[in-house]
């Protein structure tokens, strides 16, 4: 070290100054993997890792599975540290005790927090913020900030005002210009369930409401899309493509695909069959029969949803390094030219 720099860190008064390569900032940080592959590749492009500090927004429209994909979550980080404590600021109200019970998280150790405008969550979390070390884990769940008035525009109609309500954008972007350091230095991951408008544009696209502050301070920004999966037997669920439209770590516009059935849920290794083929790990010798690479064992379709068929893939070294450099950001660029998932349409 320099005399300089040692001089520099030795005068700095703030308390997390070191040098960059020993930053604990940077070099100690949680990477907390679901138990959902590809939700896992959208959160930061590597099959075993998964969400980081920070906030993550999770936008679409109603019934797109947001609250579920961040409970997801939420229960990754309680399997991870069994004691944290998870704070939920509540503004919608539908997600009872038994949801929650159903991803498997402890609801003693969630705080519920009930909220009815912006103004409300800004200072209550600012104040929760403040008394939380490093030292302590937690997890922050918003559902959702889409949704959320301001202070004025319960005022104006109370005093039954119809005028617009110019303050909303500014109120957000003052609450996350706040929260973003207290998330990054303590390492606290933020989940925020948030809404999307179509733009005026000759072809309309979907952009995250709520005005620039919720999007600059995001570390990631997913726009879900959907279509539904139904057949002569009628509509056996959806299949969901994470259009990540911001990260710090993915590469902007990949399209990760996920399905979720009435029947079982989340299925937790959806997504991963485009991916394999894409890269030629797994092969279609027929219709509706599919083999993994070097393997002369033939599947049908219905077992590439299960874990037997996918446990020794998901150990193969080339297949994780394939899935790195197909979709995150510093990466190698992908060898294959077979075309991407993610240059298709949701």
């Amino acid at each position: 070290m320099s005399t300089l720099l040692e001089k520099l860190k030795k005068n700095s008064k703030l308390d997390l100054t070191a040098v960059l390569s020993e930053s604990t900032v940077f070099n100690n940080r949680d990477d907390i993997p679901t138990d959902v592959p590809m939700l896992n590749v959208a959160l930061c492009g590597d099959l075993d890792k998964g969400l980081t500090s920070g906030l993550t927004v999770l936008a679409g429209p109603s019934k797109h599975y947001k609250s579920s994909m961040a409970l997801i979550m939420v229960a990754a980080y309680q399997r991870q540290y069994p004691d944290a404590t998870i704070l939920f600021y509540d503004s919608e109200f539908g997600s009872p005790n038994s949801y929650w019970k159903s991803f498997g998280i402890n609801i003693d150790q969630v705080l519920h927090c009930p909220i009815r405008n912006i103004e409300e969550l800004k200072f209550d979390l600012m104040s929760q913020l403040a008394q939380v070390t490093r030292e302590d884990k937690l997890i922050i769940f918003i559902d959702s900030v889409g949704n959320l008035a301001s202070k004025k525009e319960v005022e104006d109609a109370l005093n039954e005002k119809s005028v617009a309500d110019m303050t909303r954008a500014k109120a957000f972007k003052s609450l996350f210009r706040m929260v973003t350091p207290y998330l990054n230095l303590n390492d606290i991951p933020l989940i925020a369930v948030g809404h999307t408008y179509k733009t005026q544009d000759m072809y309309p696209k979907d952009v995250l409401s709520g005005g620039t502050g919720l999007y600059y301070s995001a570390n990631t920004v997913w726009i879900i899309g959907r279509q539904q999966d139904k057949d002569g037997d009628g509509l056996h669920g959806y299949n969901f493509i994470i259009n990540v439209d911001k990260s710090r770590y993915v590469r902007e516009k990949s399209k990760i695909p996920l399905s979720v059935s009435f029947a079982h849920g989340v299925e937790k290794y959806s997504g991963l069959l485009e991916v394999a083929m894409e890269g030629g790990f797994v092969i279609k010798p027929s219709m509706g029969w599919y083999q993994i690479k070097n393997d002369t064992k033939k599947y049908r379709e219905a077992d590439t949803y299960k874990k037997e068929f996918w446990d020794s893939i998901l150990d193969y070294p080339d297949f994780k390094k394939y899935i790195k450099n197909r979709y995150q950001l510093g990466a190698d660029a992908p060898t294959s030219t077979t075309p991407s998932v993610a240059d298709d349409e949701a």
